[in-house]
């Protein structure tokens, strides 16, 4: 006869408890942080958007202000959309009689500006490989070097700028501003291209001269195509630099004929006559333009260009 062992009374009584409590809990867990995820992820798109609006509502109300009359902009009463917009505004800045037709300045900062970006794209790109593939005395020191000069405002060197630039008879030009420039946004595209030239392993040049390559040519067919989105990347922010600079070229080019576009811009401020805010928004929105077209027409090779150059690394 078989006695059947009947298990102790705790473990009768911890055994469903423990079960249901294994089962119970997890879902419990995962149903609050469901709604606590929710929420987090709802409050991030929502700072996100304000984030967004606050940065476009500006650009918008250039725009807008472009369209309207200099009456209605200088109403008490804001205009948030013009009704019924004119191209008053445009056709002044484009045909107007003021110091400088809007196509010389433009023209004069396209100049000045395409002059410094490729000098310092060239310049930082040596500079960059210097500092990351070779060692040398003083490369820690020269990079200290860099971020000092670059902490350095400008408007308190304006004065040596101009006594050396006079003294040089490069005042009034294209060159002496874009020298001006070049050492302005030198330093910062050194100091990122360093980045972008140390992120690339050294590995793949050495391969590529055990293969059979000269050091040169070892860059220039391994370690370039791969420094092509920190190119892009550096010269559109030393665009930027570049084209909206205003103090340095009010004091080097103080000719009409001379005038770069933020310069061009004071020629809507008179004295007598008011400012002529009208013009001056529309001047503005044709002053982006051409920022927004580079952006358009490199952004594929900044975004897609990381990725594959990642992948091929």
């Amino acid at each position: 006869m078989t006695t059947a062992v009947e298990p102790p009374l705790g473990a009768v009584a911890a055994g469903p408890g423990a079960a249901v409590g294994a089962a119970v809990r997890p879902v419990g867990r995962t149903a609050v942080r469901r709604p606590r995820r929710r929420s987090r992820r709802f409050g991030l798109n929502a700072c996100a958007v304000l984030v967004v609006l606050a940065s476009v509502f500006p650009v918008y109300w250039m725009v807008s202000t472009s369209f309207l009359t200099n009456d209605r902009i200088r109403s008490a009463e804001p205009t948030f959309a013009p009704t019924s917009p004119t191209l008053r505004n445009y056709d002044r800045v484009l045909f107007g009689e003021s110091q400088l037709p809007f196509l010389d300045a433009l023209r004069n900062s396209l100049a000045v500006t395409l002059l410094c970006v490729a000098a310092a794209l060239l310049l930082a790109l040596l500079a960059a490989v210097a500092l990351s593939r070779f060692a040398f005395r003083g490369r820690r020191g020269f990079v200290v070097v860099l971020l000092v000069v670059q902490m350095l405002p400008g408007e308190a060197m304006i004065l040596s700028i101009y006594r050396l630039m006079d003294g040089w008879h490069l005042t009034n030009s294209v060159l002496g501003l874009g020298l001006v420039y070049l050492a302005t946004v030198l330093p910062f595209t050194i100091w990122t291209l360093r980045g972008f030239v140390t992120g690339i392993p050294q590995e793949l040049e050495e391969a590529a001269m055990v293969d059979g390559c000269s050091r040169v040519r070892a860059f220039r067919s391994v370690t370039l195509p791969l420094l092509w989105p920190g190119l892009v990347a550096t010269g559109v922010f030393a665009f930027i630099q570049a084209w909206n600079e205003f103090v340095t070229a009010l004091v080097l080019m103080n000719r009409p004929e001379h005038l770069t576009l933020p310069v061009w811009l004071r020629s809507f401020k008179q004295v007598h006559a008011g400012t002529d805010w009208g013009a001056i928004m529309a001047g503005s929105t044709l002053m982006t333009i051409p920022v927004i077209v580079l952006f358009l027409l490199v952004q594929g090779r900044m975004t897609a260009g990381l990725v594959s150059g990642a992948v091929k690394g």
